[in-house]
């Protein structure tokens, strides 16, 4: 098939969920403190700084539906009794899945900030939590939203710490809070931080080969077409190759960087990946020339490379399309 117009648009947003970030060597960084909680055999992991992104020149335009996420009366109920303002008291959120089991995934998610423990604990209570205690300390167990789902649970263990998910992720969390680390940063998808900045807002590295049934959705997706549709095919065709994701995200006063990598064991498929990813930046400028003249001009200073491991794609979207989009999404909702 063709793409449309509207296709072409849209191919960015999919794009940043794909590739980019440079593969050089890099010390410590900010959080990875955090990281000796994520599970060994974690598939996936991602850390948001809102602390970095609350002093951002787009913060107002970044922030600017967080309070849709808590306008439910319950919710936000909760956060009165728990004294607790997300865009305020939470700093880092750290988020990593282990692979297999469907839905019921392990899943562990990490809070610092400026917590109170007992307000949040008996907020969590007054709504069905049970207390629970483990070797490493005490948690909540929430309440069953639906017979196939595991229980979450949630351990509100300090004034600057807190730590949910699924019931035994949080649990073993705990027990390496407790013992001092998990084996995470010598994992195989520890060993790859390398290949995000990890001095960035937001980055995520996920392991394609650790999840099977995305795979297998992914063998069935097809686009046919000549002329324009070749690069869409050839980047599709290209993608089921790739066996792993970096991507960080820094928001500037300029605009938002960007940066993403896939990693591609074959030398052949690599080159067809850089090409079709060449061939979509002068793509995607057609297509915005008219509308968006400050889109192509960004779009001109994206950078495509490759080396031995994998394809690199670098940009900025300049602030005031950030802020376009940011009003059409506005006037759609309205």
């Amino acid at each position: 098939m063709t793409p449309s117009r509207r296709t072409l648009r849209a191919l960015p947003v999919v794009l940043l969920a794909s590739l980019l970030a440079a593969p050089a060597a890099r010390a410590a960084k900010k959080g990875d403190d955090l990281l000796t909680l994520v599970p060994a055999d974690a598939a996936s992991v991602a850390v948001v700084h809102l602390d970095q992104l609350r002093s951002s020149p787009l913060s107002a335009k970044l922030f600017e539906h967080a309070d849709h996420m808590t306008a439910d009366g319950d919710a936000a109920i909760f956060l009165a009794e728990a004294n607790l303002d997300p865009k305020r008291d939470v700093d880092t959120v750290v988020i990593a899945t282990e692979p297999g089991q469907g839905r019921n995934s392990p899943v562990l998610a990490v809070f610092t900030g400026r917590f109170e423990p007992q307000l949040l604990a008996s907020a969590a209570e007054g709504r069905g939590a049970e207390r629970r205690t483990s070797p490493a300390g005490d948690y909540e167990l929430l309440p069953e939203k639906s017979q196939d789902a595991r229980r979450a649970a949630v351990a509100f263990v300090d004034a600057h710490l807190t730590i949910a998910g699924t019931e035994s992720a949080v649990v073993d969390a705990l027990a390496a809070r407790r013992s001092g680390a998990t084996a995470f940063l010598s994992s195989s998808l520890g060993r790859q931080l390398s290949r995000v900045h990890r001095d960035a807002a937001a980055w995520a590295l996920v392991d394609v080969n650790r999840y099977p049934a995305l795979q297998r959705k992914a063998e069935h997706v097809h686009v046919h077409g000549e002329g324009e549709a070749e690069p869409v095919a050839a980047l599709v065709s290209a993608l089921k190759s790739v066996t792993l994701f970096a991507i960080d995200a820094t928001p500037h006063s300029d605009g938002l960087e960007l940066a993403a990598t896939g990693l591609v064991a074959d030398t052949e498929t690599r080159g067809l990946l850089e090409d079709s990813l060449r061939g979509l930046l002068a793509m995607w400028r057609l297509a915005v020339q008219d509308k968006s003249p400050e889109m192509v001009t960004a779009l001109r200073k994206f950078q495509v490379a490759s080396d031995d491991a994998g394809v690199t794609i670098r940009g900025t979207i300049p602030a005031s399309v950030l802020q376009s989009m940011a009003q059409k999404k506005k006037t759609t909702v309205e």
